[in-house]
């Protein structure tokens, strides 16, 4: 069983621009380009794969059809998204609801979300976070637009990595380049958008009610417990174990053996270049490059000097 690579699917957006050309080689249809869904089978941009006995067909087909390739799961549509987010402006600043709130009004997963920070220029910050202490506070905050008292900044820079459960306040600022791995949603409910306009000079949609019904007040900032696993030069990260996902960097210098410890495993290289081996196959893995390894891989090799963000499908206990 190979590998399954996937073609990036792009999406424009307001605060987009031409980072994942430039640091990437992607080709992009235009200049304001926010988003490479790397691994999505979410309806709004579907992954195709571009190698092997399925090339050419889609992963949300493939999650409904060949469940064996993801260890028969019993969940109806396949649980993550990875994505690779190109801030050239600031993103609106905006809340995800949970699973049982999504359900219920977007009719679809709910949103935790989690962000590796690829790039960041000097000074770069995110919003992550609030200072109201209730709803009413809350509210009464974005009535007055007071929202450098309401909003919570933090400074970030290349390297740094936040979880951001459902409900968390945030918004990633200007000149910050990010790898995130998320449930695979598309709902977004904003509470400011800097009063920025469109081509046709409309402004985005706000949802002040639904932010004020599913963020979670007072605010709550979960810390990971990040461990570090050294073999030879390489080293192992593990960033966050979750209910929705696991995430770790692999980060090659010579060669390092996996084995599979999960139904399936989400890969995207963001730096360096090197290999995957499985079996006697070699697949080139150049910055970008984004793969599935299916249930039927057991074991693995990568070498080179190479960056990698991998993923994996949650435990719930």
């Amino acid at each position: 069983m190979e590998p399954l690579f996937l073609q990036p699917v792009f999406q424009e957006k307001i605060w987009g621009g031409t980072r994942l050309h430039d640091v990437f080689g992607f080709e992009l249809p235009n200049d304001k380009i926010g988003e490479d869904w790397t691994i999505s089978a979410h309806p709004h941009g579907v992954s195709t794969v571009i190698n092997g006995p399925f090339k050419g067909e889609n992963l949300a087909d493939l999650w409904q059809n060949k469940k064996e390739l993801f260890g028969n799961p019993t969940e109806p549509v396949f649980p993550l998204l990875v994505k690779i987010l190109d801030a050239e402006e600031e993103l609106s600043v905006q809340v995800h609801p949970d699973d049982a709130y999504a359900k219920e009004h977007e009719g679809e997963l709910g949103k935790t979300e989690c962000w590796y920070v690829i790039d960041a220029q000097p000074g770069a910050e995110i919003i992550y976070g609030h200072h109201a202490k209730s709803k009413a506070e809350f509210a009464e905050m974005v009535e007055k637009t007071a929202w450098d008292e309401l909003f919570r900044r933090v400074p970030v820079r290349k390297g740094d990595f936040f979880y951001v459960p459902s409900g968390t306040i945030h918004a990633i600022g200007k000149g910050i380049l990010i790898l995130e791995t998320q449930q695979s949603s598309d709902t977004t409910y904003r509470v400011y958008d800097y009063d920025r306009v469109d081509q046709a000079g409309n402004k985005r949609e706000l949802h002040i009610q639904q932010s004020i019904d599913v963020s979670t007040i007072p605010a709550v900032y979960p810390t990971p417990s990040i461990q570090e696993a050294r073999k030879d030069n390489s080293t192992i990260t593990t960033y966050v174990k979750t209910d929705f996902f696991n995430v770790y960097e692999w980060s090659v210098k010579g060669s390092l053996a996996f084995k599979k410890r999960a139904p399936y495993t989400l890969v995207t290289a963001i730096s360096g270049y090197g290999k995957l081996l499985v079996g006697d196959t070699s697949y080139e893995l150049t910055p970008g490059t984004s793969f599935i390894l299916p249930n039927q891989i057991n074991d693995w090799l990568i070498e080179g000097d190479v960056q990698l963000i991998a993923s994996e499908p949650g435990r719930k206990e």
